[in-house]
């Protein structure tokens, strides 16, 4: 059967101040008046039912999202002692799904997506899974890129396959980093590019036989917190073991020499919020191009983001500016560095303030 595992353990670190360790990104209502997390659980829900949708995220934000997605199980929302990246989060889901269902098709999505066409998604979704269900192997969801990005990974085409459902299904030849902008404005010129959207379809089996071919360590861990489930030691053995294993992502640490890998160009509105400045592309912003939420009063600003939670942002004339204030902090940052708002963090921590992470 197909199962959807919705990966919720990011912390977020870019919506600094406004993201926090019991509150994170995917907590929050960013792109409308329901947490992201909501939005994408309600995404996904029409294809895949509540009682196969897992949601793993960390053990400091298990009881909020718990408390937010009430329709499903809390055995279903597994919690991870700590980050180890997304291969362990993978493995970790697919071992669980495998000891439910032997058979089991997985959908591995992000929490903290905005995606507009809601039906066209889950056409391909749909499409993904039947793919590997024939055909077994690893399968992403490439997007096809609208302007040159270089805050994305890229996927590389390769060959077209066959089409499953009226989506071309490709092998894939690569990943690539996040380019420079040269290198994005080429990629869009060769249109064998395509943003790697973090999405996955994959049957439980075929991933597990990945993790074991070319992570055998993390493989051992997985399959010793696997035969502890729903045993009085299971919270024991999840403790002990997860905190050790290996820290990869699936797109490097697997898929990058997995021996059957594919990719379905999808083309529907997407955005994964990486940043404030993501806002822009998501939400109204007025004539001048400044987005404002919250308590803000804004007097002939251009192209900024001003957020005021809790605390009222007042803007007179400033350009190109990210200003979000809550009860605790302040940020100011010109909108081209915003993605340095991580640096912020991790100084914060150093010096250890931890009363506003």
């Amino acid at each position: 059967m197909l199962h959807a595992v919705i990966m919720a353990g990011g912390s977020g670190t870019r919506f600094w101040p406004a993201s926090r360790h019991h509150r994170p990104k995917q907590l929050l209502g960013l792109a409308s008046d329901k947490p992201l997390l909501r939005v994408t659980v309600d995404r996904i829900l029409p294809l895949v039912p509540a009682e196969r949708l897992w949601i793993v995220t960390t053990a400091s934000t298990a009881e909020a999202t718990r408390a937010l997605l009430e329709d499903i199980a809390p055995n279903h929302i597994l919690a991870e002692p700590t980050g180890r990246d997304t291969a362990a989060c993978a493995a970790y889901a697919a071992r669980v799904l495998l000891h439910h269902d032997p058979d089991a098709i997985c959908l591995l999505l992000p929490a903290d997506h905005v995606i507009a066409d809601e039906e066209r998604f889950r056409s391909a979704m749909a499409a993904g899974a039947a793919a590997v269900r024939k055909n077994g192997g690893l399968l992403t969801f490439g997007i096809k890129p609208t302007h040159p990005e270089t805050g994305f990974g890229y996927l590389r085409l390769g060959e077209r396959s066959f089409v499953q459902d009226q989506w071309a299904v490709h092998n894939l030849s690569r990943f690539v980093e996040k380019p420079d902008r040269e290198t994005a404005e080429a990629y869009l010129a060769d249109g064998n590019y395509l943003w790697n959207s973090g999405m996955f379809a994959w049957r439980a089996t075929d991933l597990l036989a990945e993790v074991r071919r070319q992570l055998p360590i993390l493989f051992d861990g997985i399959g010793a917190i696997g035969d502890a489930l729903e045993t009085p030691s299971e919270d024991e053995v999840l403790e002990e073991i997860y905190p050790h294993l290996p820290r990869t992502s699936v797109d490097f640490g697997i898929m990058e020499a997995a021996r059957q890998c594919w990719t379905v160009p999808v083309d529907f509105d997407w955005s994964d919020v990486g940043s404030w400045p993501a806002l822009a592309d998501i939400l109204a912003s007025d004539d001048r191009g400044t987005v404002v939420r919250g308590r803000t009063v804004d007097l002939d600003s251009e192209n900024s983001i001003l957020v005021g939670d809790g605390v009222l942002v007042a803007a007179i004339g400033v350009s190109d500016l990210v200003v979000v204030a809550t009860p605790d902090a302040v940020l100011v940052v010109p909108r081209d560095d915003a993605q340095r708002v991580k640096e912020v963090v991790d100084i914060i921590r150093e010096r250890g303030w931890a009363d506003v992470l």
